[in-house]
Protein backbone atom coordinates (compact mmCIF):
# COMPACT_ATOMS: atom_id res chain seq x y z
CA UNK A 1 0.00 0.00 0.00
CA UNK A 2 1.76 3.38 -0.98
CA UNK A 3 2.58 5.62 1.70
CA UNK A 4 -0.29 7.99 2.34
CA UNK A 5 -0.17 11.72 4.09
CA UNK A 6 -4.08 12.12 5.57
CA UNK A 7 -4.86 8.16 5.85
CA UNK A 8 -3.21 5.99 8.18
CA UNK A 9 -3.25 2.16 6.83
CA UNK A 10 -1.88 -1.43 8.40
CA UNK A 11 -2.53 -4.26 6.51
CA UNK A 12 -3.40 -7.31 9.10
CA UNK A 13 -4.01 -10.81 8.19
CA UNK A 14 -6.09 -9.90 5.24
CA UNK A 15 -8.01 -7.34 6.53
CA UNK A 16 -6.91 -3.70 5.57
CA UNK A 17 -7.13 -1.18 8.47
CA UNK A 18 -8.00 2.33 7.11
CA UNK A 19 -7.97 4.98 9.59
CA UNK A 20 -8.82 8.53 8.01
CA UNK A 21 -6.25 10.38 10.24
CA UNK A 22 -6.72 14.47 10.02
CA UNK A 23 -8.51 14.35 13.65
CA UNK A 24 -7.71 17.94 14.39
CA UNK A 25 -10.03 18.93 11.44
CA UNK A 26 -11.84 16.08 12.64
CA UNK A 27 -11.22 13.98 9.66
CA UNK A 28 -13.26 16.33 7.46
CA UNK A 29 -12.77 15.09 3.87
CA UNK A 30 -10.53 17.62 1.93
CA UNK A 31 -9.50 17.31 -2.03
CA UNK A 32 -6.30 15.07 -1.20
CA UNK A 33 -7.98 12.46 1.36
CA UNK A 34 -10.42 12.08 -1.61
CA UNK A 35 -7.69 11.46 -3.89
CA UNK A 36 -6.02 9.27 -1.54
CA UNK A 37 -9.18 7.03 -0.83
CA UNK A 38 -9.58 6.89 -4.74
CA UNK A 39 -5.55 5.39 -5.03
CA UNK A 40 -6.44 3.08 -2.26
CA UNK A 41 -9.47 1.21 -3.55
CA UNK A 42 -7.97 1.21 -6.95
CA UNK A 43 -5.02 -1.01 -5.35
CA UNK A 44 -7.55 -3.14 -2.98
CA UNK A 45 -9.35 -4.19 -5.89
CA UNK A 46 -6.08 -5.82 -7.83
CA UNK A 47 -4.33 -7.19 -4.42
CA UNK A 48 -5.23 -10.49 -4.12
CA UNK A 49 -3.59 -10.16 -0.40
CA UNK A 50 -6.50 -7.91 0.36
CA UNK A 51 -9.69 -9.58 1.50
CA UNK A 52 -11.47 -6.72 3.55
CA UNK A 53 -11.03 -3.42 4.30
CA UNK A 54 -12.15 -1.41 7.59
CA UNK A 55 -12.56 2.51 7.52
CA UNK A 56 -12.60 4.45 10.55
CA UNK A 57 -11.83 7.70 11.66
CA UNK A 58 -8.76 9.34 14.20
CA UNK A 59 -9.55 9.94 17.60
CA UNK A 60 -12.86 9.36 19.76
CA UNK A 61 -15.00 12.44 18.44
CA UNK A 62 -15.20 11.96 14.89
CA UNK A 63 -15.77 9.26 11.51
CA UNK A 64 -15.77 12.12 9.61
CA UNK A 65 -17.14 15.06 10.36
CA UNK A 66 -18.02 16.42 6.49
CA UNK A 67 -16.31 17.72 3.55
CA UNK A 68 -13.55 20.29 3.95
CA UNK A 69 -15.51 23.65 4.19
CA UNK A 70 -13.01 25.88 3.43
CA UNK A 71 -12.29 24.17 0.18
CA UNK A 72 -16.13 23.94 -0.67
CA UNK A 73 -16.52 27.78 0.16
CA UNK A 74 -14.10 28.54 -3.08
CA UNK A 75 -16.63 26.41 -5.33
CA UNK A 76 -18.58 28.03 -8.13
CA UNK A 77 -21.27 26.62 -10.78
CA UNK A 78 -19.03 25.19 -13.32
CA UNK A 79 -16.46 23.54 -10.52
CA UNK A 80 -19.14 22.70 -8.28
CA UNK A 81 -20.78 19.76 -10.80
CA UNK A 82 -17.18 18.28 -11.25
CA UNK A 83 -16.46 18.40 -7.69
CA UNK A 84 -19.74 16.44 -6.88
CA UNK A 85 -18.96 14.16 -9.82
CA UNK A 86 -15.76 13.42 -8.62
CA UNK A 87 -16.70 12.42 -5.10
CA UNK A 88 -19.27 10.28 -6.67
CA UNK A 89 -17.08 8.36 -8.50
CA UNK A 90 -14.51 7.80 -5.76
CA UNK A 91 -17.48 6.54 -3.51
CA UNK A 92 -18.64 3.86 -6.38
CA UNK A 93 -15.36 2.76 -6.04
CA UNK A 94 -16.35 1.33 -2.31
CA UNK A 95 -19.34 0.56 -2.94
CA UNK A 96 -19.07 -1.48 -6.06
CA UNK A 97 -15.77 -3.33 -3.98
CA UNK A 98 -16.33 -6.78 -4.45
CA UNK A 99 -14.47 -7.32 -0.82
CA UNK A 100 -16.07 -6.47 2.16
CA UNK A 101 -15.85 -3.10 2.91
CA UNK A 102 -17.30 -1.83 6.72
CA UNK A 103 -17.29 1.66 7.86
CA UNK A 104 -16.61 1.38 11.93
CA UNK A 105 -18.03 4.60 12.85
CA UNK A 106 -17.30 6.44 15.78
CA UNK A 107 -18.40 9.84 16.38
CA UNK A 108 -19.46 12.24 13.79
CA UNK A 109 -20.59 10.77 10.80
CA UNK A 110 -21.85 14.10 8.73
CA UNK A 111 -22.14 15.58 5.15
CA UNK A 112 -19.03 14.18 3.34
CA UNK A 113 -19.09 11.56 6.38
CA UNK A 114 -22.23 10.18 6.35
CA UNK A 115 -21.72 9.63 2.58
CA UNK A 116 -18.47 7.87 2.72
CA UNK A 117 -20.19 4.99 5.39
CA UNK A 118 -23.47 4.84 3.59
CA UNK A 119 -20.96 3.78 0.51
CA UNK A 120 -19.36 0.67 2.60
CA UNK A 121 -21.42 -2.09 2.60
CA UNK A 122 -22.23 -1.90 6.00
CA UNK A 123 -21.74 0.40 9.39
CA UNK A 124 -21.12 -0.94 12.95
CA UNK A 125 -21.48 2.38 14.95
CA UNK A 126 -19.88 3.13 18.52
CA UNK A 127 -22.68 4.51 20.89
CA UNK A 128 -21.60 8.17 20.48
CA UNK A 129 -21.96 8.02 16.89
CA UNK A 130 -24.02 10.69 15.63
CA UNK A 131 -24.98 10.94 11.87
CA UNK A 132 -26.29 13.84 9.73
CA UNK A 133 -26.29 15.43 6.06
CA UNK A 134 -26.41 18.69 7.39
CA UNK A 135 -25.67 20.48 3.98
CA UNK A 136 -28.77 23.20 3.80
CA UNK A 137 -27.12 24.33 6.53
CA UNK A 138 -24.99 25.68 4.49
CA UNK A 139 -27.01 26.48 1.33
CA UNK A 140 -26.00 23.38 -0.22
CA UNK A 141 -27.21 19.48 -0.66
CA UNK A 142 -25.40 16.16 -0.14
CA UNK A 143 -23.24 16.11 -3.53
CA UNK A 144 -21.68 12.79 -2.83
CA UNK A 145 -24.55 10.34 -3.41
CA UNK A 146 -26.08 11.37 -0.11
CA UNK A 147 -29.66 12.06 -1.47
CA UNK A 148 -29.36 8.76 -3.02
CA UNK A 149 -28.55 6.06 -1.10
CA UNK A 150 -29.98 7.80 2.41
CA UNK A 151 -33.10 7.32 0.49
CA UNK A 152 -32.13 3.78 -0.22
CA UNK A 153 -31.42 3.08 3.09
CA UNK A 154 -34.04 4.76 5.46
CA UNK A 155 -36.95 5.62 3.09
CA UNK A 156 -38.30 9.04 1.29
CA UNK A 157 -40.03 10.58 3.86
CA UNK A 158 -37.18 10.20 6.66
CA UNK A 159 -34.49 11.17 4.35
CA UNK A 160 -36.48 14.17 3.45
CA UNK A 161 -36.91 15.10 7.24
CA UNK A 162 -33.06 14.76 7.81
CA UNK A 163 -31.54 16.25 4.98
CA UNK A 164 -34.33 19.24 4.97
CA UNK A 165 -34.00 19.91 8.53
CA UNK A 166 -30.03 19.27 8.81
CA UNK A 167 -31.10 17.02 11.94
CA UNK A 168 -28.97 14.15 13.19
CA UNK A 169 -29.89 11.44 14.97
CA UNK A 170 -27.90 8.98 17.00
CA UNK A 171 -26.94 5.62 16.48
CA UNK A 172 -30.01 4.08 17.81
CA UNK A 173 -32.07 5.53 16.05
CA UNK A 174 -29.73 5.29 12.72
CA UNK A 175 -29.93 1.72 13.46
CA UNK A 176 -34.10 1.33 13.97
CA UNK A 177 -34.08 3.09 10.34
CA UNK A 178 -31.50 0.49 9.13
CA UNK A 179 -28.67 3.10 8.31
CA UNK A 180 -26.38 1.32 10.86
CA UNK A 181 -26.18 -2.79 11.13
CA UNK A 182 -25.15 -2.88 14.57
CA UNK A 183 -24.11 0.03 17.45
CA UNK A 184 -21.64 -1.73 20.26
CA UNK A 185 -20.97 0.29 23.13
CA UNK A 186 -17.22 2.03 22.13
CA UNK A 187 -14.90 2.21 19.86
CA UNK A 188 -12.90 -0.70 20.46
CA UNK A 189 -16.06 -3.10 21.09
CA UNK A 190 -17.59 -1.84 17.27
CA UNK A 191 -14.03 -2.90 15.87
CA UNK A 192 -14.61 -6.42 17.13
CA UNK A 193 -17.50 -6.65 15.92
CA UNK A 194 -16.77 -5.26 12.57
CA UNK A 195 -13.61 -7.92 12.56
CA UNK A 196 -16.01 -10.97 13.91
CA UNK A 197 -18.19 -10.14 10.28
CA UNK A 198 -15.28 -9.96 8.45
CA UNK A 199 -13.98 -12.98 9.25
CA UNK A 200 -16.87 -14.68 8.69
CA UNK A 201 -17.54 -13.44 5.53
CA UNK A 202 -14.15 -14.42 4.53
CA UNK A 203 -14.54 -17.80 5.28
CA UNK A 204 -17.26 -18.15 2.34
CA UNK A 205 -16.55 -18.11 -1.65
CA UNK A 206 -14.82 -14.69 -2.85
CA UNK A 207 -16.14 -14.45 -5.85
CA UNK A 208 -19.67 -14.93 -4.97
CA UNK A 209 -19.72 -12.31 -2.50
CA UNK A 210 -18.23 -10.17 -5.51
CA UNK A 211 -21.31 -11.22 -7.07
CA UNK A 212 -23.34 -10.51 -3.99
CA UNK A 213 -22.34 -6.71 -4.44
CA UNK A 214 -23.07 -6.55 -7.88
CA UNK A 215 -26.23 -8.21 -7.43
CA UNK A 216 -27.29 -5.74 -4.68
CA UNK A 217 -25.85 -2.77 -6.40
CA UNK A 218 -28.29 -3.66 -9.41
CA UNK A 219 -31.55 -3.06 -7.49
CA UNK A 220 -30.87 0.53 -7.22
CA UNK A 221 -29.14 0.77 -11.00
CA UNK A 222 -31.89 2.87 -13.13
CA UNK A 223 -32.79 0.32 -16.67
CA UNK A 224 -30.89 -2.28 -14.90
CA UNK A 225 -32.64 -6.21 -14.63
CA UNK A 226 -31.68 -7.20 -11.06
CA UNK A 227 -33.51 -10.33 -11.65
CA UNK A 228 -30.82 -10.78 -14.93
CA UNK A 229 -27.85 -9.59 -13.07
CA UNK A 230 -28.66 -12.35 -10.75
CA UNK A 231 -29.05 -15.20 -13.29
CA UNK A 232 -25.87 -13.72 -15.37
CA UNK A 233 -24.23 -13.75 -11.65
CA UNK A 234 -25.45 -17.11 -10.58
CA UNK A 235 -24.36 -18.86 -13.88
CA UNK A 236 -20.83 -17.03 -13.39
CA UNK A 237 -20.29 -19.09 -9.86
CA UNK A 238 -21.20 -22.15 -11.21
CA UNK A 239 -18.63 -21.90 -13.55
CA UNK A 240 -16.20 -21.55 -10.86
CA UNK A 241 -13.91 -23.64 -8.78
CA UNK A 242 -14.96 -22.76 -5.73
CA UNK A 243 -19.12 -23.72 -6.62
CA UNK A 244 -17.05 -27.73 -7.50
CA UNK A 245 -15.50 -26.63 -3.89
CA UNK A 246 -18.13 -25.66 -2.02
CA UNK A 247 -21.06 -28.35 -3.03
CA UNK A 248 -18.48 -30.99 -3.37
CA UNK A 249 -17.03 -29.86 0.79
CA UNK A 250 -20.64 -30.09 1.79
CA UNK A 251 -21.59 -33.22 0.19
CA UNK A 252 -18.60 -34.97 1.92
CA UNK A 253 -19.42 -33.20 4.81
CA UNK A 254 -16.19 -31.27 5.23
CA UNK A 255 -15.02 -27.46 5.83
CA UNK A 256 -14.71 -26.03 2.33
CA UNK A 257 -10.92 -24.40 1.18
CA UNK A 258 -12.14 -21.11 -1.39
CA UNK A 259 -9.68 -20.32 -3.14
CA UNK A 260 -11.48 -17.57 -5.12
CA UNK A 261 -11.07 -19.10 -8.56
Amino acid sequence: MADNTNILSEEKDGILYLTINRESKLNALNFATLEEIRNIFNEVSDNKDIKAVIITGAGEKAFIAGADISEIAELNELNARKFAENGQEIFSLIENCHKPVIALVNGFALGGGCELAMACHMRIASANAKFGQPEVNLGIIPGYGGTQRLTYLVGRGKANELMMTGDMIGAEEAKSLGLVNHVCENKEAALEKAEEIIHKIMAKAPLAIGMVVDCVNSVFIKGENGYQTEANSFARCVKSGDYKEGTSAFLEKRKPEFKGE
